[in-house]
């Protein structure tokens, strides 16, 4: 019987051991934090059909759950990799070895942090939050400003360490913009007279229903969406947060005071992405690890018996992680057949 080692235990992580598995494979899963699936947990509801994240999570969670081909290890990070004689080893932080007939990384992303764009003024004003920190008040059901009162207007700004030089990060974190548009009808559904605007560069509604939940934001919920970048955010002597950006439509400076700004974070190479990727001499682009071919081997790497899944090759939503795991679970027992 091959044994199979998968790296990380997000919905990529999950799904591919539960393929694997029911295929009569053994899989020896690893995921660094305490539990399972922990970012997905963190979401009140998901895009584009307001899916309870928890629901979901559990879902992919019991799929693996006793499973008797599945040895599920938490709280275990795998700090190495290496290929000998046909077969990969991979070792914990304490020196704990596992060896197996190939690997799955799953290694996912991290939020990005916004207090690297000082002029947002993130860590330093109390009013001013992370996206990941708003999906947590919504999953509450008490959305506060500062001062622990509801607030009457919240702005949320796109594009926090994307598309943006400054940071290094020029690629799209593809799943912000639909994140706002959720996350503003979400605000909207549980307080009604709170007025919400959105900062953006421009809209990327590409996936199924995207757009139409967009026109739904501003038709049935009011929500106001404004052309421009947020140049600088700081706090105010009544608790607020007062805002200059520009209105580039009309081309005009504008400054705004909000109750809180929602910084709409996107997505980075986590860390152990970028130290496997480098223990396995893989090319690596803004930390995510290079796939063999983006077009017909993507779940391959240059390393024989190493495969990918997930976000560890580049920003996904989770329907796409599970797709993605389904894909290189098919490539793994092809490769096995081979051996």
């Amino acid at each position: 019987m091959s044994t199979i080692i998968i790296i990380g235990g997000g919905p990529a992580g999950l799904e591919a051991a539960a393929s694997l598995a029911d295929n009569k494979h053994s899989v020896v899963l690893f995921e660094k934090e305490p539990h399972l699936i922990e970012k997905v947990r963190g979401h009140f509801t998901l895009f584009p059909n307001f899916a309870s994240a928890e629901e979901v999570a559990d879902k992919l969670v019991n799929k693996v759950a006793n499973h008797p081909q599945i040895s599920i290890h938490v709280g275990a990070e795998i700090v190495s990799l290496a290929f000998q004689q046909g077969q990969w080893e991979a070792e914990d932080r304490n020196g704990k070895k596992q060896q197996g007939d190939a690997v799955l990384l799953c290694t996912g992303h991290e939020i990005f942090d916004a207090r690297r764009k000082e002029e947002l003024g993130f860590g330093i004003y109390d009013g001013i939050i992370t996206s990941e920190h708003f999906e947590h008040l919504l999953k509450e059901g008490k959305v506060v400003n500062s001062m622990g009162e509801t607030p009457k207007r919240i702005v949320f700004l796109q594009c926090v360490g994307s598309r943006d030089e400054k940071t290094g990060n020029h690629y799209c974190s593809k799943v912000c913009c639909i994140t706002a548009v959720k996350q503003s009808i979400d605000v909207k559904k549980l307080m009604p007279d709170t007025e919400v605007f959105c900062f953006y560069m421009d809209l990327r509604m590409s996936g199924q229903f995207y757009e139409e939940l967009y026109r739904q934001s501003q038709e049935n919920y009011g929500v106001k969406y404004i052309r421009g970048r947020i140049s600088e955010a700081a706090g105010t002597f009544d608790g607020k947060i007062q805002i200059k950006a520009e209105d580039t439509l009309v081309g005009l400076p504008l400054k705004m005071s909000t109750d809180l700004l929602v910084l709409m974070v996107g997505m980075e190479a986590s860390s152990g992405t970028r130290n496997l990727g480098t223990c396995c001499g893989l090319g690596q682009e803004y930390g995510f690890i290079d796939s063999k071919d983006k077009h017909l081997k993507d779940n391959l790497t240059e390393q024989e018996g190493l495969f990918l899944a997930g976000t560890c090759k580049r920003p996904m939503n989770i329907s796409e992680c599970v797709a993605d795991a389904r894909s290189a679970s098919i490539e793994i027992m092809n490769y096995l057949k081979t051996k």
